[in-house]
């Protein structure tokens, strides 16, 4: 994720000690990086902030104006009619950190069109749409920036009128020097994702992503199953949705070794710099086993198995036959066991495997509906460490991300249509995600901005915020409740512009999307262009802690795990009788130019 040592470090925005702790802990926890100097904060590209992409036609619009204004006009882009005026309602104070901002509600809007808000002595809004297709477009573009991550082989693509490629890299991954091999044995590890703005490869959050992507497509397979997104396998009889996850499962299957334990990691032993994956070209090893890494892995590849039967038994049948041996190698060491990094200064990944136990157990017993993974399920999920203490079960957590997996588990477990399970148990499950939920709801509506987070900014919170949509949709599953549908629009709006910047924070996506993200790709001079469809990590400490700056891997960097849940937060609202259209309308709209080698 970073460049240097933490020798290196030079901190000179808000040096207060307390900032310095936080800030390392979460360097060190991500990834063994230093913190950086930077440029100053990003500036807001306009007063009146809203969703750039656009909104549904049946859905509440809002906008956010930082500016003494009065009354809001909308007005059609083309025609330049005002369509609907209003008057700005006022927000807390207490929580805006600006006093002059107010609300424009222009929900009464719905015909289908482009428009603008202006507000007089304050400003006008970037141009957004209405449309039943809004999300089609943001959809099939962050898809393909999984594409675009793909380690192992060349990738071409064309977005935005813009040519991505570069050549097949990394294909002598990766050597045992550090995992029990001898100097120079190497066993195949090519292929998969690279991880971030980095090209190294984390075992525990490639699993987590495919989690969340494989839950995506058991929750919205009906609308994703008949997608084109152009992939390589397009012509093959899987549903391209799972063509471009297959692709890191398979590089998953590969950590394993012929024991069941899993590696927790391929990478250089530092990190390398701003070129080409192609151009990487220092030997990458694998790290040593974990069983974080193999319990992680165990649950995918259980997933897998039932996912991919309809499509490729033979497939199924080899990811059955690693989760067996995953849970296998899991009985047989039964004590946490934590990879020896030592020898690398690259992303440690590390947490405690008593959540990828859970989850590994769940994935097993829907898979199989073997009462042993259930009772192992069932024994487990409580004795997990307390999240949210004013939940009413304390193992549903609302802010979470690669680090604790019991929300994979619990959502397996509670929408699960198979017999068998402890009544008390599910009721209790059930109840904590409704009150979770709710909870997100509500911290979203009292909030100017309708952030689900509230105020709370750390490193990868974007990632977070939309992430929060698996449990507003599994809170919608049980409940029936549309207000959850809602709340995950509004954590959309926000990463699409309706924030204290006025910009999108994902690249090539919205209005002023960033600029200069933190992946090497942007290294070489012919690479102008940021990659397209990822969802940068966010501001903090606070809400203005924004660097456009590619340096700035705290706030600027580029994640699979925080793709992987804005994916999840737009295939909800994918139409799928219009998507082929939308998206030739969306290419046609744009000239063609080149990026990449």
């Amino acid at each position: 994720m970073g460049l240097r040592r933490f020798s290196q470090i030079r901190w000179q925005r808000r040096s207060t000690i307390w900032l310095l702790a936080c800030c390392t802990a979460w360097a060190w926890n991500y990834r063994h990086v230093p913190l950086v100097d930077a440029a100053e904060p990003a500036k807001p590209a306009t007063p009146v902030a809203l969703n750039s992409i656009g909104y549904l036609p049946w859905a509440p619009k809002f906008a956010t104006v930082s500016g003494r204004g009065t009354a809001f006009e909308v007005r059609d882009s083309m025609s330049h009619e005002v369509v609907l005026h209003g008057t700005l309602a006022p927000v807390d104070k207490s929580i805006a950190n600006d006093d002059t901002a107010t609300i424009a509600d222009f929900s009464a809007l719905q015909r289908t069109g482009r428009y603008r808000i202006s507000v007089a002595g304050v400003g006008e809004s970037a141009e957004f749409r209405i449309s039943a297709d809004l999300f089609n477009w943001p959809f099939y573009c962050v898809m393909k920036a999984m594409y675009l991550t793909r380690c192992g082989c060349s990738v071409d693509a064309q977005l935005g009128g813009v040519t991505y490629r570069h050549a097949p890299c990394h294909l002598e991954d990766a050597f045992l020097d550090f995992a029990g091999g001898h100097p120079g044995a190497r066993k195949d590890g090519v292929g998969g994702w690279h991880d971030a703005g980095d090209y190294n490869k984390y075992t525990t959050n490639g699993a987590f992503t495919v989690g969340m992507l494989l839950q995506t497509w058991e929750h919205f397979g009906e609308r994703l199953k008949s997608l084109t997104l152009d992939l390589p396998e397009s012509s093959n009889s899987t549903p391209d949705f799972l063509d471009e996850v297959r692709w890191e499962v398979e590089w998953l299957l590969k950590m394993q070794a012929p024991d069941g334990r899993v590696y927790h990691k391929l990478s250089t032993r530092t990190f390398g710099g701003f070129v080409l994956p192609e151009a990487e070209t220092t030997p990458r090893y694998f790290s040593p086993w974990g069983t974080a890494a193999t319990a992680s892995v165990t649950a995918v590849a259980a997933q897998s198995s039932r996912v991919f039967r309809p499509f490729d038994v033979a497939f199924a049948d080899r990811c059955f036959a690693a989760a067996k041996n995953g849970y296998a190698a899991l009985e047989t060491n039964p004590q946490e066991q934590a990879p020896d990094l030592s020898m690398f200064s690259t992303g440690q990944y590390g947490s405690s495997d008593v959540d990828d136990r859970v989850w590994a157990a769940a994935e097993m017993w829907e898979t199989t509906a073997d009462a042993k993974y259930l009772r192992d399920f069932e024994s487990r999920i409580l004795k997990l460490p307390p999240r949210q203490r004013r939940l009413p079960a304390n193992v549903v957590a609302s802010d979470w991300d690669w680090r604790d997996l019991r929300n994979l588990a619990t959502f397996t477990y509670v929408l699960s249509k198979r017999p068998g399970r402890d009544p008390e148990l599910l009721k209790h499950l059930q109840e904590a995600i409704v009150h979770g939920s709710d909870e997100i709801v509500e911290v979203a509506h009292r909030h100017p901005y309708e952030r689900s987070l509230g105020e709370k900014y750390y490193w990868g919170c974007n990632g977070t915020l939309v992430r929060q949509a698996m449990n507003l949709h599994v809170a919608r599953l049980l409940t029936g409740n549309e207000q959850y549908d809602i709340a995950i629009l509004s954590s959309l709006n926000h990463v699409f512009g309706r924030n204290p910047f006025g910009r999108s924070f994902v690249t090539g996506l919205g209005h002023c999307p960033p600029t200069a993200p933190h992946d090497r790709r942007l290294g070489q001079p012919t690479n102008r262009n940021p990659w397209p469809g990822y969802l940068v990590g966010g501001p903090w400490p606070t809400a203005r802690d924004w660097y456009d700056d590619r340096e700035d891997f705290r706030t600027n960097e580029i994640a699979i795990n925080w793709n992987g849940a804005l994916i999840y937060a737009l295939a909800g609202f994918v139409r799928a009788e219009e998507f082929g259209q939308s998206i030739a309308d969306a290419k046609n709209a744009m000239p063609a130019t080149s990026q990449g080698k």
